[in-house]
């Protein structure tokens, strides 16, 4: 019997939970569209991650499976809005991060930014499953965890993915597509899907 436990990481721990998502991430189709050369997106990801993982804590929840199989980055109800913080340190650490491809990574932001739905609701940021560790129920067991809370609040979920194979796990899990959009310039379609609770 495999141990799926799912816990809240600690500022100590933040560091695997950035190593989780930056595996999880090298071939997410988004980060692929910004950042294409491999070798640059392998330095890459782990910025960005050390980037948002203490901002999502502060923010919402950074969980964890006991082996740092998965993590996860939640951010409150009424905080989906604030990912990035401050449109000029928003626009200095893209541009710290990405480099030359910060044209790219400031299209998809937006996009994201656009089709952020108004009202009340949990927020999956980022969810990811080490690439060895794929396909064995990790991506369920952590996202079930999230709405769980989200059920004991009486409140939708949001998420959106470029990946068509995220999408069949996420209906099972309750979502429902509620938008789509492609990003220009030969970048991916995205879905928008919110869950709502119970």
């Amino acid at each position: 019997m495999i141990d799926r436990t799912i816990l809240p990481a600690s500022s100590a721990q933040h560091q695997a939970v950035i190593d989780t998502l930056s595996d999880a991430f090298m071939t997410d189709p988004a980060l692929s569209f910004i950042v294409p050369d491999e070798a640059a997106r392998t330095k890459m990801l782990p910025k960005l991650f050390a980037l948002l993982v203490p901002d999502d804590a502060n923010a919402g929840t950074v969980m964890r499976s006991g082996n740092d199989e998965a993590a996860a980055l939640w951010r409150y109800p009424g905080m989906a809005k604030d990912a990035g913080g401050t449109s000029f340190a928003l626009m200095w650490n893209m541009l710290r991060i990405f480099g030359f491809s910060i044209a790219r990574a400031s299209t998809v932001a937006d996009a994201l930014a656009a089709h952020l739905p108004d009202g009340r609701y949990h927020y999956l940021h980022f969810v990811g499953v080490k690439r060895t560790h794929q396909g064995k129920g990790w991506g369920g067991a952590i996202i079930r965890e999230g709405l769980a809370r989200a059920d004991a609040d009486n409140l939708p979920t949001w998420l959106e993915t470029a990946t068509p194979e995220n999408v069949p796990l996420y209906q099972r899990l309750g979502f429902v597509t509620q938008v789509e959009w492609d990003i220009p310039k030969g970048g991916p379609h995205f879905w928008g899907m919110m869950r709502a609770p119970g």
